[in-house]
This record gives structure tokens, sequence and C-alpha cells, in this order.
């Protein structure tokens, strides 16, 4: 019933600036100012991707450089400072290195990201070999998507199954990402189904309802697009 979601392949970037294992720690700076990233993935053979090097990975090297940490510190930071004396990409990077596939869907690609805590993927194929990069910047992209086209699909999509006429007559509106549906309707108990569809249609920001059951009084709700309370949104 519902339309294709987004793919990463659909917003990553295929021009990527990537290292070797033997790339030098000034080369991986340098790479980094120039290309104004945060992250390098490490590179070995025809491509694969065997890790990847952040400016969290370069830090240890100016935190740790005219200190002496103690015992515990040792103890604790033990990767930290094995980090501080790396001198190549092989020695600093984190490995294996998360990815994501350019299939993957850009919902997928935004857990893996929050859940991690990182600001870009590599996108890889099947055994590993790098197609191209992803960033939070790049999973936003779908927010810009005009208001007309997130309506006739909302239209298509979720009211012509779940309001068809002429037993149902619901408008779609939508601004800057709000979608309003009104009208009136023969089952007010598919609100809440109706929330979940429009929110996962690509670009939607909120879901609004001003919706009536035949016979009744015009009632509203409103189901934010996010997890949650939004599952049960219905007319209050």
């Amino acid at each position: 019933m519902h339309g294709s979601p987004h793919i990463v392949s659909d917003v990553m970037s295929e021009t990527v600036a990537a290292i070797g294992r033997e790339a030098a720690f000034k080369e991986i700076v340098r790479m980094m100012q120039d290309w104004k990233v945060s992250a390098l993935p490490v590179l070995e053979g025809e491509g694969r991707v065997v890790g990847v090097v952040s400016e969290a990975d370069l830090l240890p090297k100016e935190e740790f450089r005219d200190s002496d940490p103690d015992r515990h510190t040792q103890l604790r930071r033990l990767s930290d400072l094995a980090k501080a004396g790396a001198v190549t990409a092989g020695e600093l990077m984190t490995s294996p290195a998360l990815t994501v596939h350019a299939d993957a869907t850009l919902a997928q690609a935004a857990r893996t990201m929050a859940h991690a805590k990182v600001k870009r993927l590599p996108v890889v194929d099947d055994v590993g070999m790098l197609q191209g990069i992803v960033s939070r910047a790049d999973l936003l992209k779908v927010f810009l998507r005009d208001d007309e086209d997130i309506a006739e699909e909302v239209r298509r999509e979720v009211v012509s199954y779940l309001f068809p006429a002429p037993t149902s007559a619901v408008r779609v509106a939508v601004r800057d990402g709000v979608v309003t549906l009104s009208g009136r309707i023969r089952d007010t108990s598919l609100v809440p189904v109706a929330a979940r569809l429009v929110r996962a249609v690509e670009g939607v920001v909120n879901v609004e309802f001003n919706l009536a059951e035949h016979g009744g009084s015009s009632e509203s709700a409103t189901a934010p697009s996010g997890h949650g309370k939004s599952e049960n949104a219905s007319l209050s």
C-alpha cells in the first residue's frame, strides 16, 4: 500500500575522502581540514572499509601530550593512551567500522547514527567495499520535500485506502510539512492508523486531524510525528 521509503543511496554522497592504513597522523588531520569532515573511512585493497578514524581518535595525542597519567588513569584510559602514541591510521582507527548499506532506509541509518552517537556512516556493499558516505545532514534532506508532493502521497497512499469516497470526505492540506486531515469519516477508530501511516510518509513533520464521524460533531486531534504517543492518537 504505502510508497517506498527513501533509502540511503537516494541521499548519500558518492565522492568520499578516505585514507589507507599507513596514512600518517598529520596527513589525516590535513585531510579532515581540507574536506571539512570529522571522520575518514580507512580502506585496504581495492576499497574495502576496515575502520574509521574520527576527531575523537586524534584528540588523545593532544590531551596526553605533556601529561604523566597516574596508574588509575592508565588503567581507565588504556585505549586512549594507546591512541595518544599512535602515528598511523591503522593504529588510530576504530575497527570494525560502523557502516550502512545503500539500500537501508533513512530511518535505519538515523537509528544507527543515534545509537552510536556518530555524525556520518560509510556506505558499503555486501562485501564491504566503499560506495559513499551518508551524514546527519543528508538524512534531513527529506524534510525539504515540497508540501504538495507530500499531500499527493497522503491522498494516494493513506486517504484513498482508509477513508474512500463516497462513504468519507477527507481533505488533505500540508503546510511546512505539517499534514492536516479534515472532513467527515465513517469510522473515527481508524484515526490512530492514519496517524501512523501519514507519519511514515517521507518529509512529514507532524499530523493533525479535524475530522467528524458521519452523524457526529466535529472533533480534532494532533499526532506528533515521532514514536510513542502518536501511536495512540485518536479524536478527543
